[in-house]
């Protein structure tokens, strides 16, 4: 037995924008849980010597200390125990706030979650594309191109939304 559907294709484009957006959403939605638990394991940190935890951790994973991301870890690490800890929570709690307000205009199909998308998005663009000038990598390039791909589809969304309220 076969399901047949006689959605016209205006109504399969709407449907495949929703999936787009609920992509989306989800994204923003775990980038959100993933500062939150990044803000819990440092704030968790600030109570115990950074640094010895950071090269346990180094030589549980057989990793030179010298080597560029151990470095940086240590780096920051270093820098820790001097963090202001009510900045970080205000910033961290900002970004946690706002990743989750986007998710949810966004899985709600709002205009005021595109915009909200494409703008948040589309600050870090100009940083991203430095970095990856700076620093080329198939990584960075990545990021790149997904923060890119994701604000322009969030802007076509809202010029495909401008169009049917100007035609209506």
């Amino acid at each position: 037995m076969s399901v047949t559907t006689n959605d016209s294709p205006e109504m399969s484009d709407i449907k495949d924008q929703r999936r787009a957006l609920h992509a989306i959403a989800i994204f923003e939605a775990t980038k959100g849980l993933a500062a939150l638990a990044g803000l819990i394991g440092v704030l968790d940190l600030l109570h115990r010597d950074v640094r010895a935890v950071v090269l346990t951790l180094i030589g549980r994973f057989g990793l030179d200390p010298e080597a560029h991301y151990p470095f940086l870890l240590l780096h920051y690490a270093d820098l820790l125990p001097d963090t202001d800890v009510h900045m970080l929570m205000m910033l961290a709690s900002a970004y946690i706030a706002l990743r989750f307000i986007e998710a949810t205009g966004l899985w709600l199909g709002k205009a005021w979650g595109e915009y909200l998308g494409a703008l948040s998005g589309g600050i870090y663009i100009p940083f991203e594309v430095r970095h990856f000038i700076h620093e080329p990598s198939w990584m960075n390039a990545f990021i790149v191109t997904l923060n890119a791909v994701i604000v322009g589809y969030l802007a076509y969304a809202l010029w495909q939304r401008h169009q049917h309220n100007t035609h209506a």
